[in-house]
This record gives structure tokens, C-alpha cells and sequence, in this order.
């Protein structure tokens, strides 16, 4: 397991609060879902990170590829063959609908996440 990390836990709830405000405050045609979904890479990312010591890359693509499974699983149109579209929770987390684009979303959050990761550190004297 390792040890808890209280940066990537404190980024984490940041990142659900901004995630939970697009999700019930905005219906437009850019933030929800083009920033919703980079996000989301990243939230899950920080989560995972709180409490695993993972490499950065292992964690990153673990996600990314989790991700596109969710985006698959619209694709297969999961939500409504459980009849769970109503389900304003389950239809929130899982999608309802599938879009290329979003794949490139969760591309975009994981790159920077790494990018993150791995920019050079300068040291304070």
C-alpha cells in the first residue's frame, strides 16, 4: 500500500469539488465535457497516488486506460442496457454517450499529469 500522501489527497478533493460544481452547474459545449474529462484523468490520477506509491507513468496509463474502458462501455451503450439511464448518479459517473473526442481528453490529462510529474524541480536556496 505505502504511505498516505496528503498533497495528492488534498489535490484530489479539490479536483471532485471542481469536478461535482461542472457536473451540476454547467451544460455547455467546452468546459463539461472537454475540461470535465482532463480532469477527471487527473482527479483519478491524485487519488490514486494519496494513497499507492506508484510510479508516475505505471499510474498515469493505468488511468488513461481505465478511462477509455468507462469511454468503451458508453460505446457499448452499458447504462442503457442496465436500464440505468435515469440513474442521474450511475449516468453521471459512467456516461451515457460515446465520443472519439473524449479519448483525447483523457490523452491531454494524463500528458499532463506526466508533464507535471516529471518537469525539471528547481531548488530553493
Amino acid at each position: 500500500m505505502g504511505k498516505f500522501n496528503a498533497k495528492y489527497s488534498y489535490l484530489a478533493v479539490l479536483l471532485f469539488l471542481i469536478e461535482a460544481s461542472i457536473a451540476i452547474f454547467l451544460d455547455d459545449r467546452i468546459i463539461r465535457p472537454l475540461v470535465g474529462d482532463i480532469l477527471v484523468v487527473i482527479l483519478i490520477y491524485c487519488f490514486i497516488k494519496a494513497f499507492w506509491q506508484i510510479r508516475p507513468i505505471t499510474a498515469a496509463l493505468g488511468v488513461f486506460a481505465f478511462a477509455c474502458f468507462i469511454e468503451g462501455l458508453q460505446y457499448l451503450q452499458l447504462v442503457d442496457r442496465l436500464e440505468l439511464r435515469d440513474n442521474r448518479l450511475v449516468a453521471t459517473i459512467l456516461g451515457t454517450t460515446f465520443d472519439s473526442k473524449d479519448i483525447l481528453a483523457y490523452a491531454l490529462g494524463a500528458a499532463l499529469v506526466l508533464v507535471a510529474e516529471y518537469r525539471p524541480r528547481t531548488s530553493k536556496r
